[in-house]
């Protein structure tokens, strides 16, 4: 996520062109225009009020685009320290601190952060690190890891005379403890835009396919800089595909693009779709370990099979947490004996869906020692739709990274991952309607067992 890496050397001007987003920059001087036809009059030869219109349409074409962001560096300032990030144009940014861990927040409107792989990652002063990316639909976030208490003292964007950039700085002071806590507030968690309701008419099985973390948090990172959220997301792309073009299941994603959403808000997605069933895609890493590879499925339970497993599931569970959000509440807890019923039923499920999908797998890739185990994933809290979780491997051993880029393997993997789906809904009995699913008292929707077949012996 000692002395700060030095700021991005590439000219501004060269860094736009390559983006292709030169037109955003007033003042900017124009390339060398190619020879018009004599007919077409230059633009300088134009009426005033041609080129006023003229300029008007290409500042509101450039609105339209997200800010580029092409440089960032830090910098001691007398109270502290001081985040300037180079962007395109101006744009507004608001911040503020939160406690549990230590950070400071930067929610911008979308921005196209186009930084070196190395940016953020190096402590200055009192930013320990930081993070960006895109944290919600049409909305970017900076986090910035606090090495001591600070507070923002101020935020601010000016224009850099040479060539018309906007440099937005953040400037954070030191501060005590308490002065801290009185400043920490909590953000308000992002919410995605979830499935639309569920179509009564076709009786298809339905499969969200999530991919894990996303936008400004890119999971585990591989030794080479390549993020587990770019990977999962390849490997779940693939696995919607093969099942579109199998045309016996339905699928969405949680995430259709490189963007945040909370854990929470990946189980209300599933609910709210009426989902039958839940499929999330990771990768870990063990940097001490770098021997140890293989994938795991795993299943939902309050108590971990090992202690390993307990610490998966702590790490990934505070990824509301990485990207600056609050860790909102999944489903509540167990209240009734009917809904305790339904949870170890669903449960049931997801173990009988775990085996044939480790059966499937363990013919294509390498399965760890235990490759079936149980944590308490917040993504897999669901009470009433069968959850798994894949980690397809560890980003620390360099064996399952080539086979996690190789684009040959992902697809022999994506096409085992498809005939499991489609075997774990092979004996269903077609619904006649939404009126198989029924609420209760509390609201918790009970599917019928009939739309999945025999219950399994719960583990």
């Amino acid at each position: 996520m000692p002395t700060r890496a030095r700021p991005i050397r590439l000219p501004l001007r060269a860094a736009l062109v390559a983006v292709g987003l030169l037109a955003p920059f007033a003042g900017l001087a124009a390339p060398s225009a190619p020879e018009r036809p004599a007919v077409e009059r230059p633009n300088s030869e134009r009426p005033s009020s041609e080129r006023s219109s003229l300029d008007r349409q290409a500042s509101e074409r450039a609105a339209d685009r997200p800010a580029v962001a092409i440089g960032a560096e830090t910098s001691a300032v007398p109270e502290g320290t001081r985040l300037t990030v180079v962007l395109s144009r101006p744009v507004e940014a608001r911040a503020f601190v939160m406690e549990r861990p230590d950070r400071a927040i930067v929610d911008l409107p979308e921005v196209n952060f186009q930084l070196p792989p190395e940016a953020g990652r190096k402590r200055d002063g009192l930013v320990a690190s930081y993070r960006y990316g895109l944290f919600a639909p049409g909305r970017s976030r900076i986090v910035i890891d606090l090495a001591q208490a600070a507070t923002v003292a101020r935020v601010a964007t000016t224009t850099r005379p040479r060539d018309g950039a906007t440099l937005l700085t953040i400037d954070l002071a030191r501060s005590d403890r308490e002065a801290f806590r009185r400043a920490a507030q909590p953000a308000a968690p992002a919410r995605a835009e979830g499935p639309s309701t569920r179509d009564p008419v076709d009786s298809r099985p339905l499969v969200i396919v999530d991919a894990g973390h996303g936008g400004i948090d890119p999971g585990a990172i591989a030794g080479n800089g390549v993020y587990e959220k770019d990977i999962v997301f390849g490997v779940a792309q693939g696995l919607v595909q093969r099942l579109e073009a199998g045309g016996r299941i339905r699928v969405q994603m949680t995430r259709d693009r490189d963007v945040f959403v909370p854990l929470a808000e990946r189980v209300r997605i599933a609910r709210d779709a009426r989902a039958d069933l839940f499929v999330s895609i990771h990768a870990d890493s063990i940097s001490a370990a770098p021997q140890v590879r293989g994938a795991t499925i795993y299943t939902g339970s309050e108590k971990a099979t090992d202690a390993e497993s307990a610490r998966l599931a702590d790490r990934e569970n505070k990824a509301d947490a990485a990207a600056g959000a609050d860790q909102g509440d999944g489903p509540g807890d167990v209240a009734t004996i009917l809904q305790e019923l339904t949870l170890r039923e669903t449960r049931g499920f997801s173990a009988r869906f775990a085996q044939g999908l480790l059966t499937n797998l363990s013919g294509v890739m390498e399965m760890s020692v235990k490759p079936h185990r149980e944590a308490g994933f917040r993504v897999l809290r669901s009470p009433d739709v069968p959850s798994v979780l894949v980690e397809l491997g560890y980003l620390s051993s360099k064996r399952d990274l080539d086979l996690l880029l190789s684009d040959e393997w992902r697809a022999k993997v994506t096409a085992q991952m498809a005939g499991a789906i489609e075997r774990f809904f092979a004996g269903r009995v077609p619904p006649t309607g939404q009126a198989m699913t029924a609420l209760n008292g509390d609201g918790l929707r009970m599917t019928r067992a009939a739309e999945h077949g025999p219950a399994p012996v719960s583990p």
